[in-house]
């Protein structure tokens, strides 16, 4: 049998012991980045937050190699898995670069004093996501988009084995989306970095993604490769399209149409 460095079995998420998804199974290599599709309130979030161990499981078992998530104790899991989510962070009086070094937090022990090399490793990874320029300037002052190119930073400054992000795009103008994947997939290339993400923009997730997670209802609708998801008449269905209006229908058809020759 396989050995996956990310699988599920039998995962089952919600809130309250309410079943929101049930029947999650996700096998990853090393490496390898996976997408979360779906229209709004498909889950997408749930089924993250549960993945980064920040809601407990209804069910099932999140693993990562041989070891269950839910049994890794949090400096152990810190250096394996970093997250960044859309909840938004206190760094009051904190530069950007003060933000971006608690990402060392499991390196520093119970002091949590960076020695030269942590910072060294901070400064690399800030050049690496773009944000030396705003390194003196106050977290709270800079825009949304340079805020969230901080958090990626501050999460590869744990020098992860796997990342988690919650529509990591959201507040990026086009230049600084592609700039935010191309990241990601340099860590790929470089680290051998896994990815678990969640993204509204198909035409990029297409492009950035190994594996695809498309999400409506109680179960996954359809779990593979970009190939095997951008299909017309898939996603129309999973994003409710098929009994809209005449020109939204065929304004949506067209923008899957081109999707297939990315």
């Amino acid at each position: 049998m396989k050995q996956y460095y990310f699988t599920t079995q039998k995962m089952c998420v919600g809130y309250e012991n309410k079943p929101l998804i049930k029947d999650v199974e996700i096998t990853l290599e090393k490496g390898e980045i996976l997408t979360l599709i779906g229209p709004n309130g498909a889950g997408k979030s749930t089924v993250l937050k549960s993945v980064a161990g920040q809601l407990a499981l209804l069910g099932g078992t999140v693993y990562l190699g041989e070891s269950a998530v839910s049994e890794m104790r949090g400096n152990e899991l810190a250096k394996k898995m970093s997250v960044v989510f859309t909840q938004k962070v206190r760094a009051e009086l904190k530069t950007c670069r003060d933000v971006a070094a608690t990402g060392r937090y499991p390196y520093t022990g119970r002091f949590g004093v960076l020695s030269k090399d942590d910072w060294r490793i901070v400064d690399e990874v800030m050049e690496l996501t773009h944000v030396t320029d705003i390194a003196g300037q106050n977290f709270e002052k800079v825009s949304d988009g340079q805020k969230q190119r901080v958090m990626l930073a501050r999460a590869l400054c744990q020098e992860p084995e796997i990342i988690v992000l919650d529509e990591p795009t959201s507040y990026l103008d086009i230049r600084y989306k592609l700039a935010f994947l191309s990241i990601l997939k340099e860590m790929r290339q470089k680290r051998n970095l896994t990815v678990i993400m969640s993204l509204h923009e198909l035409e990029l997730a297409k492009i950035i993604s190994d594996k695809i997670l498309c999400l409506k209802g109680e179960y996954v609708e359809r779990y593979g490769t970009p190939e095997k998801i951008f299909e017309t008449d898939f996603i129309r269905r999973l994003y409710g399209m098929e009994n809209d209006g005449f020109m939204q229908d065929e304004r949506f058809c067209a923008y899957i149409r081109q999707l297939s020759t990315i």
